[in-house]
């Protein structure tokens, strides 16, 4: 198959590129490398990325920002950094990606642990990853073609925790590894409207 990998190089995304590109082939995209780039807050960019690189098997994102910050505090503007962007940012992969993907193929986007087990400062992130579950449910049932969609849900990564550990205590950290297996899953299998957890 040929596989789109959106968010290529981050911890999650060079996982999933070491676990599928052992049998497909891997188009890498980033925001500021790859074999491709795009900026996934933006409906152009995207449609420009799918035309650069044509036709696929599957797209797999692990892409996408959001705000961590105490509810107390929390405004409409940081909430919209991950409704721009992880939200709406993956929903436009598949929304523009209909069109570049080929009968019976695959989209997969990545939500996380948040949407069903919260944490402090965590509502805008919460909201969006609950948001990405529910429109995979809802487009599931809709998609032409024999397109199927799913999502990941991992919980922290083992690689992230220096850096965003103090925000998961008492989480049980995954490898990366562990959590492409998912995505493995996802693209591979047959199933659809499903949500993954990566734990």
């Amino acid at each position: 198959m040929k596989i789109v990998v959106v968010g290529a190089s981050g911890t999650i995304g060079c996982a999933v590129v070491e676990e599928l590109g052992a049998r497909h082939e891997i188009v890498k995209v980033g925001h500021r490398g790859g074999d491709v780039t795009v900026d996934i807050g933006s409906a152009e960019s995207i449609q420009k990325m799918f035309h650069a690189i044509g036709k696929v098997d599957a797209v797999v994102s692990t892409t996408g920002s959001g705000h961590f910050g105490p509810l107390e505090t929390l405004t409409e503007k940081e909430f919209a950094i991950g409704i721009e962007s992880k939200l709406m940012g993956q929903i436009n992969l598949v929304l523009i990606g209909r069109d570049f993907v080929n009968d019976g193929g695959s989209f997969t986007v990545t939500s996380g642990v948040l949407s069903h087990d919260p944490i402090y400062c965590g509502a805008a992130v919460t909201t969006v990853n609950a948001g990405l579950e529910g429109f995979v449910l809802g487009a599931s049932i809709e998609l032409p073609r024999g397109l199927r969609v799913n999502a990941v849900s991992p919980e922290v990564v083992e690689e992230s925790m220096e850096k965003i550990g103090s925000f998961f205590r008492g989480h049980v950290p995954v490898p990366a590894s562990r959590v492409a297996l998912a995505y493995s899953k996802s693209v591979e299998g047959r199933l659809t409207g499903q949500v993954f957890p990566a734990h």
